[in-house]
């Protein structure tokens, strides 16, 4: 029987508590989302002021790094590519995109979750993402 670790509520918790007041420090507001290994939602966090449809992009952003096991900013980077760029619907999922900002959580080489925001400016989406990843590897 293959067991496997995966994201807690907690580890969520963690994750929304280490970005938020970074967040605030910056005086943005953005969603974050939290899934499982499977992409499946855990946790999602609407700051005050975000925007309505950074609801829906943090949520696949998520689903995205979780799905590929990797961060979405590689996904767009290669659908981009001028040379060997593809139409990232051949994926076959509407979910997918390749925006920055989700980026899964990795625990020795496996991945357990993904952590995503959505509403700063993609930049900062991308590093606040990967401190609530470090936040919840960090914990555990």
């Amino acid at each position: 029987m293959a067991t496997a670790v995966t994201l807690t509520l907690d580890d969520a918790r963690l994750a929304l508590d280490t970005i938020e007041p970074e967040l605030k420090r910056r005086a943005l507001a953005a969603v974050i989302a939290v899934t499982d290994d499977h992409g499946e939602l855990i946790a999602l966090m609407r700051m005050d002021g975000a925007p309505y449809s950074s609801i829906a992009i943090a949520m696949n952003k998520a689903y995205t790094a979780a799905r590929e096991r990797k961060p979405t900013k590689e996904i767009g980077r290669a659908a981009r590519d001028p040379h060997n760029g593809f139409d990232i619907a051949y994926f076959g999922d509407p979910r997918f995109l390749g925006w920055g900002g989700g980026v899964p959580v990795l625990l020795d080489g496996t991945v357990i979750g993904a952590v995503a925001v959505s509403g700063a400016p993609e930049i900062v989406d991308m590093e606040l993402a990967a401190l609530g990843a470090a936040a919840i590897v960090q914990g555990k």
